[in-house]
């Protein structure tokens, strides 16, 4: 047998290569100082969605968003049959996720961190309250999400809850409702919803709600940062004015994916 040039000790590169890609003169001086009106859009706009249900054909049911740089898929098994012993009344929601070596600035190692637990735990604090776990006894239903662009953690955090739930929605597991989240951060004096990672970093604080749009409950706040109780409650009801909006997308997705009966 012919032996093939190919050197197995070596890590060869790509047949082509590309310019590396640096900030640019117009991109700093774009950047937001204090006093400025925000840019690109207004203070309470978000982002906008794309969102596409049943993506995965091997998985139970699947989801994948985005919103501008922030890029998400999601993947559903379940309910299957736990591999614990000890009997429960209650099933389980396991919530795992992973951010590719190439969704942040700098390359990540592709090993799970605390970030990667803290956002999973976000993740499952709000997807519990909406599923009907009682029906499900002994049984275990994992979730997967997987960040193919982080443009903040806090937007992963809201894409990642939206994204997970259209996805359960999608395996047609029985849920109270939907469950939709959003993100604000307090810059200046304005409070921005939706925000970049860019406008993470010069807010003083920033919060992400989650919660059932068609029951009116929350099921989970998250905040970071320096925030007065008012600007808080203020980011609350902004965040659940978004989600309402957010709602729509999310059931216009799933009548999109359904099949035609």
């Amino acid at each position: 047998m012919a032996q093939s040039n190919f050197d197995r000790r070596r890590i060869n590169g790509p047949d082509e290569s590309y310019q590396p890609i640096f900030e640019s003169d117009d991109e700093r001086e774009a950047r937001w100082r204090a006093g400025e009106p925000r840019k690109g859009r207004a203070a309470r706009d978000i982002r906008p969605i794309f969102l596409k249900a049943g993506l995965i054909n091997q998985a139970n049911g699947s989801a994948y968003i985005e919103t501008e740089k922030t890029k998400i898929a999601c993947a559903v098994y379940g309910p299957r049959q736990s591999k614990t012993t000890v009997y429960n009344e209650k099933g389980r929601l396991n919530v795992e996720v992973k951010f590719a070596p190439f969704s942040c600035t700098r390359r990540r190692v592709p090993i799970r961190d605390a970030e990667d637990r803290s956002v999973a735990v976000q993740i499952q604090q709000a997807l519990i309250p909406a599923v009907r776990l009682e029906l499900l006894p002994k049984s275990t239903i994992d979730i997967f999400v997987t960040i193919i662009e982080n443009d903040g953690i806090e937007g992963c955090i809201a894409a990642g809850s939206v994204a997970a739930s259209v996805a359960l929605a999608d395996a047609g597991i029985e849920m109270l409702g939907l469950v939709a989240a959003c993100s604000a951060a307090v810059v200046g004096e304005e409070i921005w919803m939706d925000p970049t990672e860019e406008e993470g970093q010069i807010a003083s604080g920033s919060l992400v709600l989650a919660g059932l749009p068609a029951l009116g409950t929350v099921t989970s706040v998250w905040q970071s940062g320096s925030m007065t109780p008012d600007e808080a409650i203020k980011c609350m009801e902004a965040c659940q004015e978004c989600c309402a909006d957010v709602h729509s997308v999310m059931a216009q997705s799933l009548l999109e994916s359904a099949p035609n009966t």
